[in-house]
């Protein structure tokens, strides 16, 4: 009787170690998965490029476009540049309709680096109610938006572009923090325009500049981006993957790709460099 037991106690043991490896090997991949709420998910691994192949302008930022090549951009969870992508006198555009181009294909674009702390600066300009943006910190998540995992500068025509009078208290136009928070002062300038943008990263805390103006600030990882989130279409409620991606942005590493939007809309972008911080 005391060597079954014995055996009973030892196969319990071991029957719950392997049911606490399974359910821990689970959570590694979808963190809120044991709530119930949150889909499985996968990052892919795709290749990234080596910022010492690139030039280092007089401030010490990264040119990762200088209107000659495409040398380290590729398509979001794609190895190539989209066909809608390319270089149009010395600026990156996206058209809607390439000229001379059978069934070209689009999607976003990223410049396929992770950056943590970093300072990101460019010129845009955008067609008649043309809507596009950028991200940073982004994963690329297999069968996903990039715009899951990563906060969204607008760029956009304020004037003739839907979205501008949408969302709460102008969120949605140029410069803000796309569906949270809005640029103050909007200084966003018309359609065929030519645009300046800065996005400063620095330990969690994120500011957006427009034009040579401070028009956006807020911190990552905290209880008031939690907020900002619940707020927004990527509530928990409404999204939960995004809002589990969003929540955690950069993941671990806190560090993700750059990239611009195929909103379908043409888009010019020019001067494109990294400061890395």
């Amino acid at each position: 009787m005391f060597y079954i037991n014995m055996k009973r106690n030892f196969m319990y043991v071991i029957g719950m170690a392997m049911l606490l490896s399974s359910t821990s090997c689970h959570s590694q991949k979808t963190p809120s998965a044991e709530a119930g709420n949150v889909p499985p998910y996968e990052i892919s691994n795709l290749p990234k490029v080596d910022l010492k192949g690139f030039k280092q302008n007089a401030d010490g930022a990264y040119v990762i476009f200088d209107g000659t090549s495409l040398n380290g951009w590729r398509g979001y969870n794609k190895e190539k540049v989209p066909a809608k992508w390319s270089i149009e006198n010395g600026t990156l555009k996206f058209s809607k309709n390439p000229q001379g181009v059978t069934n070209p294909d689009g999607g976003d674009l990223i410049f396929a680096h992770d950056f943590k702390n970093f300072e990101l600066e460019f010129e845009w300009k955008i067609s008649h109610a043309g809507n596009s943006g950028v991200f940073f910190l982004a994963k690329e998540v297999k069968d996903q938006p990039i715009y899951i995992s990563s906060p969204e500068y607008q760029l956009l025509d304020n004037d003739n572009h839907p979205d501008a009078k949408m969302g709460v208290d102008g969120n949605r136009k140029s410069g803000s923090l796309y569906d949270m928070i809005p640029a103050k002062p909007q200084n966003g300038r018309p359609a065929g325009e030519w645009n300046k943008a800065k996005i400063v990263v620095n330990k969690g805390k994120v500011t957006h500049y427009q034009n040579g103006e401070k028009v956006v600030e807020y911190e990552l990882w905290t209880p008031a981006w939690t907020q900002l989130l619940q707020a927004s279409k990527f509530s928990q409620a409404k999204w939960p993957l995004a809002f589990e991606l969003l929540n955690n942005v950069g993941g671990k590493s806190k560090s993700g790709v750059i990239g611009f939007q195929d909103h379908g809309d043409d888009v010019w972008l020019k001067n494109i460099t990294v400061k890395v911080l």
